[in-house]
């Protein structure tokens, strides 16, 4: 499965979360991948859109390699044998270093009336998943702020991460979990660019203005 860019991804994700239609929810999206798709499903859906801030902690020696991730409420996530290979003040520092990313994002693109998921769906969306670190990051601090209910919302995720995303979610909606994965997430799409903190403010005033419209 390939798709042209972000948009055309978020799309048809979010026909294939049609059923949630209507349904009170926040869709939240992962920045700054994830937000081109997330503004799509929440226009769809006619929902909210935030953002949950994970940030991944990569290892020493390939900093692409994900070992761990960093919820912006609550324990990091790890991968326990590489948690284990790793120098623990070395990790320590790194934790502390994404924590204070995690703020320096939530200050930029937060807002003062973000909309509470308490009780509702909560649907958390991203561009692409490799490790699922982040993504298990991510669920894990949506359902610390009380949703009804936990879903994931990806294009494409390889089966075995899918397998381990179940059994932390609620529910997992893929467009394909497949055992043939391609190694990146940028594989699955024609054009696959930067998007920078810019563009996401931008999207998520989108989304506000979409909302506060809404409300007249």
């Amino acid at each position: 499965m390939r798709f042209a860019d972000r948009r055309e991804a978020g799309r048809q994700l979010a026909e294939a979360l049609e059923r949630f239609r209507g349904q009170p929810g926040v869709v939240y999206a992962l920045p700054r991948g994830g937000v081109p798709l997330g503004l799509e499903v929440s226009r769809y859906l006619d929902m909210p859109l935030d953002v949950l801030i994970p940030r991944k902690i990569g290892h020493p020696l390939q900093p692409e390699y994900a070992i761990c991730a960093v919820p912006e409420q609550g324990k990091r996530v790890c991968n326990r044998r590489e948690e284990a290979a790793v120098d623990p003040n070395w990790l320590a520092d790194a934790e502390s270093r994404e924590r204070v990313e995690a703020s320096r994002r939530r200050a930029l693109y937060g807002r003062a009336d973000a909309p509470s998921v308490g009780g509702k769906l909560a649907i958390i969306v991203d561009d692409g998943i490799a490790t699922g670190l982040t993504m298990r990051a991510a669920i894990r601090d949506a359902a610390a702020r009380g949703p009804s209910r936990v879903v994931v919302a990806i294009p494409v995720v390889p089966a075995s991460t899918a397998a381990q995303l179940e059994t932390e979610a609620d529910e997992l909606v893929a467009l394909e979990i497949t055992d043939q994965y391609l190694g990146a997430v940028g594989a699955y799409y024609d054009s696959f660019p930067q998007v920078s903190d810019h563009e996401v403010i931008a999207m998520l005033q989108q989304a506000t203005d979409r909302e506060v419209g809404n409300e007249r």
